[in-house]
This record gives structure tokens, C-alpha cells and sequence, in this order.
């Protein structure tokens, strides 16, 4: 396996991907991740994990 170029060199990083919620706050795949947003190379979309708090939040503005 490969070696990680930010973990060479000492950059402030996270392997894990970041999960934008629209009903939340995004939330790192990495359990005891502590690291902003923008140091994540990996990012999506809630729905991605099959998260429905994109739905319900429509369904409270519809109704």
C-alpha cells in the first residue's frame, strides 16, 4: 500500500470522508475525527449513505 503525502509531511489531514447533512451537521466517516471540513479530500452528500434528512426536511417545508 501506498504512503499518504500529507502524513509525509506533517499536514494537518483526515483519511475519513466528510457526510454533508442537510438537517445537521456534517459529521467524518472517522469516529474520533476532530479535524475541519476543509482538510478532508473525500466529501458527499448525505443521501449517498441512503440518509433521508434531505426528505424530511422537504416534506416540513411542503407541509
Amino acid at each position: 500500500m501506498g504512503t499518504c503525502g500529507d502524513c509525509e509531511a506533517e499536514l494537518a489531514h483526515c483519511h475519513g470522508t466528510v457526510v454533508f447533512h442537510v438537517a445537521a451537521r456534517a459529521e467524518c466517516t472517522e469516529p474520533d475525527c476532530d479535524m475541519p471540513e476543509a482538510v478532508h479530500t473525500f466529501r458527499v452528500d448525505c443521501d449517498a449513505f441512503g440518509c433521508t434528512c434531505a426528505a424530511v426536511m422537504s416534506a416540513h417545508r411542503v407541509g
